[in-house]
């Protein structure tokens, strides 16, 4: 099983070798390296891999409505849609509730820097591919649409973000979903995570997303963020299908992806 050695990773870029060493040590620390290599080493994959790492992080699932999962007609298939409060702890923790139902027949489209996990790769679907490789993304989001896999998604496509009220909320949701769920028959099936990130994770979004920066230093906080996650209880409400039919012309596409949004915080 490969493991994660950040000093191997940063020496191997451009000037990396002009890095102090106590700069590598302290990012050893911050990103809990050991930590995580621990339970790489264990050698889990796909559901597997997410079902056990719940364990090994002490998280315990509150799950509400799982049996609204039943309610699918034979021979159907879903695409599960779900706010996104942690930018990873709940993807993990989505496919290990998940893996006692689909085992490994459920994708999620991650960021595809995930996909260096090796354990996660085999139930991913990576996006946000940049140059030549983004030019069969779409095909293989068609491809993962079309297949016998459940699909499981975060139509905002990153973290949530502090509201001025405080709350916790994601931003818009890319309607992508919406036209791939009707154009392979996939019922939706709407979905609520209740959770949160640190505050100084909410900090660090808000100045990069005032400051428009390509690329979120937030993300640089997602292994501690998870390591903060440890012993932690979480909820998550699954909704009633939405049959693939509703959504007709009477709405863009856009806009019944903030609809499903609206069903899902509503839960």
């Amino acid at each position: 099983m490969k493991t994660i050695d950040i000093e191997k990773i940063v020496r191997a870029r451009k000037g990396g070798d002009k890095i102090p060493g106590f700069v590598l040590r302290w990012l050893k620390k911050f990103i809990h390296q050991d930590f995580i290599n621990a339970y790489l080493e264990q050698g889990y994959m796909g559901g597997e891999f997410c079902h056990h790492c719940l364990e090994y992080l002490d998280i315990k699932m509150e799950v509400e409505g799982l049996e609204n999962l039943d309610l699918v007609p034979e021979g159907k298939h879903i695409t599960m849609a779900s706010n996104h409060p942690l930018g990873g702890v709940d993807g993990v923790a989505m496919l290990g509730v998940m893996y006692d139902r689909y085992k490994d027949n459920i994708r999620l489209m991650v960021n595809d820097f995930l996909m260096n996990i090796e354990g996660i790769a085999p139930v991913c679907i990576p996006i946000n591919k940049i140059g030549g490789q983004a030019r069969g993304l779409a095909e293989t989001i068609n491809e993962a649409y079309e297949s016998e896999n459940e699909m499981l998604i975060f139509p905002a496509g990153i973290c949530s973000r502090k509201q001025k009220d405080g709350t916790i909320q994601d931003k818009e949701w890319k309607k992508n979903f919406i036209q791939q769920s009707v154009r392979t028959g996939r019922y939706i099936i709407p979905v609520h995570f209740i959770a949160r990130n640190s505050d100084r994770f909410y900090r660090v979004t808000k100045i990069s997303d005032r400051l428009k920066m390509k690329f979120n230093p937030a993300m640089a906080f997602l292994p501690d963020e998870l390591y903060r996650a440890q012993h932690k209880t979480f909820k998550v409400i699954i909704g009633k299908p939405i049959a693939p039919e509703t959504f007709d012309s009477s709405r863009r596409p856009q806009e019944w992806a903030q609809w499903v949004r609206e069903q899902a915080y509503g839960l």
